[in-house]
């Protein structure tokens, strides 16, 4: 049994030291917003943060997330007002949503790290986050928009 805080809530879960994290959050824990996208850490659907690092949970073993905090989607905020879903909201990103967990999750940890980010580190932040539906003028606006600079 491994011992694994998510969103703040401690859980007991029996899995293999070598399986994606991804998984243990899905079918595990039963948290399904996190998304698999690829399964080879190449879209970012996958995205959460171990204590506050963004990660690709299809290929980061959960052996590696024990003793960390994970947050998902459902943990950036209980109500929906981190900063990032309200500039999400506000600029109407999602059009088909599936990578936007991911999206999210990237953007959080960049305006964590980086409050003020300029244009090329928003791009460079992202730029593994690959949207099918080519929302990535809507997603670079919203990153502005939650830091303040628009």
């Amino acid at each position: 049994m491994k011992h694994l805080t998510i969103n703040g809530v401690g859980h007991e879960v029996d899995a293999p030291d070598n399986m994606p994290l991804l998984w243990v959050i899905r079918d595990l824990v039963g948290l399904t917003g996190t998304k698999f996208g690829c399964g080879v850490a190449a879209c970012g659907a996958c995205t959460v943060h171990l204590d506050g690092a963004a990660v690709r949970s299809c290929m980061t073993p959960v052996s590696h997330a024990v003793g960390k905090k994970i947050t998902t989607i459902e943990g950036l905020s209980p109500n929906g007002t981190h900063p990032i879903q309200l500039a999400w909201i506000k600029d109407s990103v999602p059009q088909c949503g599936y990578c936007q967990p991911g999206q999210q999750m990237t953007a959080a940890a960049l305006l964590a790290k980086t409050p003020k980010p300029s244009d090329t580190e928003i791009r460079e932040a992202l730029a593994g986050n690959l949207c099918r539906c080519g929302c990535y003028q809507r997603i670079e606006a919203a990153v502005k928009t939650a830091a303040g600079l628009a």
